[in-house]
């Protein structure tokens, strides 16, 4: 069975990616570890923990447990207690992590518990097990501080765009994660936030490295959409140069967006996601068999991916078609 390493934050990807790769695939799924806002954000301050929210979110879609625990997973509660950014109550899932790395002081441990828990099926791994958060240098030289900040500018200008994002402190990638990309058959980036999700799952000490020694297909699913302090103005090129930069090698595949839904569709889905700016464009991307880019919308309502159009097109590049 292929080896597939999927990076990516907690939004999309899992049900669009890992659910229905996971039963084809022998699928390892990575995310950040710099989440620092909400209930997490809470945690992380309080515990002194790592941040669940993504992986939790990770381990949900590729697990095989009973209907029950999987309720249980995503059962939110304290809804009365408001954080910062309005985020409201603890989610189930970030406290049975969060709780059992901190009575245990060992979060693979934690992370091994949860596994079995969940009945997962393939592998949900950190790109580090060491706190740090994510830093975003503007080109004005000012500082955004924190995942959170990046995501959802409050305290800088988000139509300055990013010069250059890093980990503070620097930080060493979590070692099964570097093994797993050596290994893969197939890595697969995104789709989501650029920096405050994919990227920022790519900077700890060694992913960098492993990315450029796999002998592994590295694919890139564009983000449909432009956001707000992050790809402000991004077209697909930006957005593949930007990612091959992070990377320190090229990308064999960008699979993109090619749907242009009509102008009150964008305009009512932004009132429900007021950071997103409009549609990625994709002019000027070359022909040849890296640049992919086709109908990749639901068709009508949120403009948002969907797994019936996009896991043919990931599915032909991973059986070598």
């Amino acid at each position: 069975m292929k080896k597939i390493v999927c990076f990516g934050g907690g939004s999309g990807i899992p049900t669009l990616i890992l659910e229905p790769l996971k039963d084809k695939y022998d699928i390892t799924s990575v995310t950040s570890m710099v989440d620092n806002g909400g209930s997490t954000g809470a945690l992380r301050k309080e515990l002194g923990i790592l941040p669940p929210g993504d992986i939790r979110r990770h381990i949900l879609a590729l697990s095989e447990a009973e209907e029950w625990k999987k309720k249980l997973w995503k059962l939110r509660f304290a809804n009365d207690i408001v954080f910062d950014g309005g985020h409201r109550g603890h989610n189930f899932a970030n406290v049975f992590i969060g709780g059992l790395e901190h009575i245990t002081g060992d979060f693979e441990k934690a992370l091994e518990i949860v596994h079995g828990f969940m009945e997962v099926k393939g592998r949900a791994l950190p790109a580090t097990i060491r706190q740090t958060q994510i830093v975003a240098e503007l080109e004005n030289g000012q500082i955004a501080f924190g995942e959170d900040e990046i995501d959802v500018p409050k305290e800088h200008d988000g139509s300055i765009p990013i010069k250059k994002v890093f980990l503070d402190p620097e930080v060493e990638a979590y070692p099964p994660t570097v093994k797993a990309v050596r290994e893969a058959d197939a890595v697969i980036i995104g789709p989501g936030d650029m920096y405050s999700s994919l990227v920022a799952s790519l900077l700890p000490s060694g992913i960098r490295e492993a990315l450029q020694e796999t002998e592994a297909k590295k694919i890139f699913v564009v983000p449909a959409m432009r956001k707000f302090g992050e790809t402000n103005s991004y077209t697909v090129m930006d957005f593949a140069r930007a990612m091959e930069s992070y990377m320190g090698t090229e990308l064999d595949y960008v699979v993109y967006n090619t749907a242009v839904p009509n102008e009150k569709r964008v305009l009512s889905y932004k009132v429900k996601e007021p950071l997103l700016l409009g549609m990625v464009s994709h002019s000027g991307v070359p022909g040849g068999e890296k640049y992919i880019g086709t109908e990749l919308i639901a068709e009508e309502g949120d403009i948002k991916y969907t797994r019936e159009k996009l896991m043919p097109i990931l599915d032909r590049i991973l059986k070598g078609g």
